[in-house]
Order: structure tokens, then C-alpha cells, then sequence
């Protein structure tokens, strides 16, 4: 784990007017079981609030040997959310607007308080826009169940619940599937 990040650390992911400024915010690195098998290295920025939830669900997802695709800082996709989740990318923080109708609002992901999935097996599907990113329509269908989903009573959703954390998945109008946060929005 890094100490208080500065701008320098998240230059695309972080602007003055973001709801956290970038000393409340740690990089973790962590260990994760790929596609492939093999033990693998990757690291994610989150709230220095939920260091030790998120250790503690990357740690039993590494025994319980789910594979993760990827995880890398949104900042390596120049804080493009669209980018990181067609590379099927883990990640945490990214100060931007959540995707919902109404007045805009933060995400938790602004804060420092979300984490996105498997981005393509945990596709988002937006009410009346489609699926995002647009390779997880293969996904759509939550009952053929693969390696790397997020499902009710499997290993991903109860990690994430055993620290108190909510699922996107449980959104009855638009389901992100992809999606955990401290809030549960």
C-alpha cells in the first residue's frame, strides 16, 4: 500500500472540484488469480477509509482462486471509464459523474468508495442505452453462469457483502452488474 497520493499520482483519474482530494486516497497493490491460472499482481486506488474492506475482499477472491482479467489505476486509460471497461479492467477510483437520469451527482467511484469488476463478464445495462462496455452483451444473460461473474450467493458478491459493501447487480431499472460500493449506489 502507498501513502497519501498527490495530483501527480492519478493525472487523468483526479481535478481540483473533485469530491476527495488525492492525500485521501491510497493505491493497494494486490494479488489476483488470472484467467490463466497463474498468480498475478495488479493495483487498485480506493478511499483510505476502505484499505483494509478491500484487502480483505481481494483476499479471499485470490483463495477462492476467482479470476480477475485485469486490474490496473483508471489513470492507465487516461480516465477514460469507457477504455478501462472494454479492457475488461478492475478498478476503483475515478472522479466522474455516476451514470443515472436526473441532476448530475458523484459517483462513488469520485470518492474513492466503488469498485468495478470484470467489467465485460459484469457488463452495466443502461435502461433504453444498451450494455456497456458493448462485449459484455455476451454476458447478459446472468443464468448461464461463467467463470469471472458476479452472481447472487457467488464468491464475488458475498466478499463484497461480508464488509458490508452493496451490489450494483441488485439495481431493479438499470442492473451494474460490475458494480460494488460502500452505499451500495
Amino acid at each position: 500500500m502507498s501513502g497519501p497520493l498527490t495530483p501527480e499520482d492519478v493525472p487523468f483519474s483526479w481535478r481540483p472540484g473533485c469530491p476527495v482530494p488525492p492525500g485521501q486516497l491510497r493505491a493497494i497493490y494486490l494479488s489476483y488469480a488470472g484467467f490463466d491460472g497463474r498468480a498475478h499482481t495488479g493495483q487498485i486506488i480506493v478511499n483510505a477509509s476502505v484499505v483494509h474492506q478491500v484487502i480483505e475482499v481481494f483476499s479471499l477472491l485470490y483463495r477462492a482462486r476467482f479470476p480477475i482479467s485485469r486490474m490496473e489505476p483508471v489513470d492507465v486509460f487516461h480516465g477514460s471509464d469507457p477504455r478501462s471497461m472494454a479492457a475488461d479492467n478492475t478498478s476503483g477510483f475515478n472522479c466522474r459523474c455516476a451514470v443515472t437520469s436526473g441532476p448530475p451527482q458523484w459517483s462513488m467511484h469520485a470518492y474513492g468508495l466503488a469498485i468495478d469488476v470484470n467489467t465485460i463478464q459484469n457488463p452495466y445495462i443502461e435502461l433504453g442505452s444498451g450494455v456497456q462496455p458493448p462485449a459484455g452483451a455476451a454476458y447478459v444473460d446472468r443464468s448461464d453462469i461463467r467463470p469471472g461473474m458476479a452472481y447472487p450467493g457467488g464468491i464475488l458478491v458475498s466478499a463484497f457483502s461480508s464488509v458490508g459493501w452493496g451490489w450494483g447487480g441488485n439495481w431493479a431499472d438499470s442492473p451494474d452488474y460490475q458494480h460494488f460500493s460502500v452505499n451500495g449506489r
